[in-house]
Order: C-alpha cells, then sequence, then structure tokens
C-alpha cells in the first residue's frame, strides 16, 4: 500500500492485495486522519487519476491500476500511528500464517480508530509490524468485548472472510463460521437451549451515540444461547451467533432481561456499580471460540482465546459467595 506524500504527488500501483476494493475505501484506508468529505471532493474534482483518467468514487480497482494521488496534509494521520504504537499492552497473537492472524484481544480497547478514540487494534499493528503490506480487520468486536479478532494479511483472505461473516454465511453453511462467546449475566437462566429470533434496528441517541433494540422494523437477528453454569443471581452462558448484527448479544439478553454483567449500555447501572466494587470493572462478554474453514486452503480450523484471568477469578468468588446450583464446577 502506498505511503502518501504531503509534499509531492503519490503514484500507486495497485497489487492483488487491493484490487476489487472501492477508490473511495481505498483512500480513505492509506490517508487515514484526512475528513471524509476532503477525499470525496479531490475524487470528484479529478485531481485523483486512475490510469490518467477521472475515475469515479465507487469505481473497483483492478490489478495494475495506476493512481496519481494529489499531496494530501497528513499530520492527524501521523499522530493516530504513533498513538497507536503507545497502546502498551501486549496483544497475544493466538495463530498466524501468511494469510491470517488471530488476536486475544484485550478489553476496553477499540479495534479500530474512531468514535472517540484516535486509535485501536489495527492502527497499533501497522505501527509495530511496518514491513506488513496488508493487514485489515475482517471482522469487528465491540471495545469492552475480548476476544478473538481475525486480521487479514492477504486481499483474497480477507475477501474469502467477509464472505463468511456475512449474512447466509455463518453458522449452517459448510463456508460459515461458528462463532461462541462467553457471558455472564444477571439472573437464574433455566433453559439448557433457547434460540432468540428477535429482530434488531439501529438507531441514534440525541448525542449522536449509536444504539440498538429490537424492533419489528429491525433486520432477521438469531443467536442461540446454551446454559453453562447458574448461580442464585447470576448464569454463565455460551452465546452462538447465527447472524451478526451490531450489540446481537448485548440487546438479545436486556430484551430478555438478562442483561449482561458490567454492560454500561444496555445492562443494570446500578448493579455494575456494585460489581465494579467487587472486581468486575468491565462488561463480562468474551468471544472465546471460533471455527471456520481456512480462507485460502478450505481446511477447517478452531481457534480458542482462553477466559481472561481476571474473569475467571470473579467467576471462583462467585461461587464462593454464592453456591453454584447448575453445571460442571467452575
Amino acid at each position: 500500500m502506498a505511503d502518501v506524500s504531503k509534499n509531492t504527488v503519490t503514484q500507486a500501483i495497485i497489487t492483488e492485495d487491493e484490487q476489487g476494493q472501492r477508490l473511495d475505501n481505498f483512500l480513505l484506508k492509506i490517508c487515514k486522519g484526512v475528513p471524509k468529505s476532503h477525499v470525496y471532493r479531490i475524487v470528484r474534482s479529478g485531481e485523483i487519476r486512475v490510469n490518467r483518467r477521472r475515475a469515479e468514487v465507487c469505481y473497483r480497482l483492478q490489478i495494475g491500476d495506476v493512481l496519481r494521488i494529489p499531496p494530501i496534509r497528513l499530520a492527524q494521520r501521523d499522530t493516530e500511528m504513533a498513538d497507536g504504537a503507545a497502546i502498551g499492552v501486549e496483544l497475544p497473537i493466538l495463530y498466524e500464517d501468511d494469510a491470517l492472524l488471530v488476536i486475544d484481544k484485550p478489553s476496553g480497547i477499540a479495534v479500530h480508530g474512531g468514535s472517540g478514540v484516535s486509535f485501536g487494534v489495527i492502527e497499533a499493528l501497522r505501527r509495530q509490524r511496518p514491513q506488513a503490506r496488508f493487514l485489515e480487520l475482517a471482522h469487528r468486536l465491540d471495545r469492552e468485548t475480548s476476544g478473538i479478532l481475525l486480521v487479514g494479511k492477504k486481499r483474497s483472505a480477507l475477501t474469502a472472510l467477509h464472505d463468511m461473516f456475512r449474512d447466509g454465511g455463518i453458522t449452517g453453511n459448510a463456508r460459515g463460521a461458528d462463532k461462541r462467546y462467553l457471558v455472564l449475566v444477571k439472573g437464574r437462566w433455566m433453559e439448557p437451549l433457547r434460540h432468540v429470533k428477535a429482530p434488531l434496528l439501529k438507531y441514534l441517541l440525541e448525542t449522536g451515540e449509536r444504539r440498538v433494540r429490537v424492533s419489528e422494523q429491525g433486520k432477521v437477528s438469531h443467536t442461540v444461547f446454551r446454559l453453562r453454569a447458574r448461580w442464585g443471581h447470576y448464569s454463565l452462558l455460551e452465546a452462538e451467533l447465527k447472524s451478526g448484527r451490531t450489540h446481537q448479544i448485548r440487546v438479545h439478553l436486556a430484551h430478555l432481561g438478562f442483561p449482561i454483567a458490567g454492560d454500561d449500555k444496555y445492562g443494570d447501572f446500578a448493579l455494575n456499580k456494585a460489581l465494579a466494587k467487587t472486581g468486575l470493572k468491565r462488561m463480562f462478554l468474551h468471544a472465546w471460540k471460533m471455527t471456520l474453514p481456512h480462507p485460502l486452503s478450505g481446511t477447517a480450523v478452531t481457534f480458542e482465546a482462553p477466559l481472561p484471568a481476571h474473569l475467571d477469578a470473579f467467576l471462583h468468588n462467585l461461587s464462593v459467595k454464592d453456591p453454584q446450583e447448575y453445571g460442571e464446577k467452575i
């Protein structure tokens, strides 16, 4: 991927890693920190040239395309990348090969810059691996969620992963991905297995912050919950995603009356304050297991991220104070 200069014209030649991307998306990636409106303006004004011609923002890049990019000031991008290098936490690698990188993401770190943060996991990876030609997120995790995060190291692998995660490519499809989470909820969950098919609708608060609610006008959403353990006032569930909607597990559980412990958007806020005093200062939601065909070979692979030590310790302390009444002993 080209480095854009703030002083001279940059020429970028499209390789296999970039082919198939929209022109606007490609430019936004290499011009981090530049306002989207400015990127669109220089495309529409003809300052961006593809093979010496004007191009639409929706143009799909092809191998061998030559892009002419005018000088663009990237001071904000430079600051973002420096911040990304200073995340200050180790990003545990669960698996890596030529096509794929699997990270055990800590809670409290965004997967990418934006929405009030200047950096995230992907910016840190790019800064820490300056020799890497291609690193792109294959999917998302909420900032508060820990666990398995996949990063494509080749365009072909990333495209295959996106196809798997797209609706219709989740569990039940031979080419899909089986994604499992561990989640602690308030309340005594009684059913060993429960399918939840409540449609979800995105909306914005007056502050501009994104939220999701159950609504008949929403998109089809499906989560399968399995009871793993139960105490007098809490239950540990395994959540299997059959669709990939924003905040899907959190909203489905809140809708059912079983808010996630520590959830600061859809949870029980009084309970969260009490839990913070006992050691749970984050949302108890962890992406712990994923099985999928390898994006290039097609061979089935399984990744597991163990429950973080502080969450595991919380469960042990919970069992001491509130004897476990269901499931294997934690």
